[in-house]
């Protein structure tokens, strides 16, 4: 499943800099790995939630 999308992570990368545009390129390698950690935060909020016996995941759980 594909939640991060290099493009937006190169836009963001830039709109983050301001004005100085040191960094320049996103290695592939940062795309992979911001997948995993949105995956473990998203399976980490699911066993919150569960413990609070809910259906629902909110921004609370993560």
């Amino acid at each position: 499943m594909v939640l991060i999308v290099k493009s937006n992570i190169k836009r963001v990368v830039k709109e983050l800099q301001k004005e100085n545009e040191d960094v320049t390129s996103v290695a592939e390698e940062v795309e992979t790995e911001l997948e995993r950690k949105v995956e473990k935060l998203l399976a980490d909020g699911i066993e919150r939630a569960r413990a609070n016996k809910r259906r629902t995941l909110q921004a609370r759980d993560l």
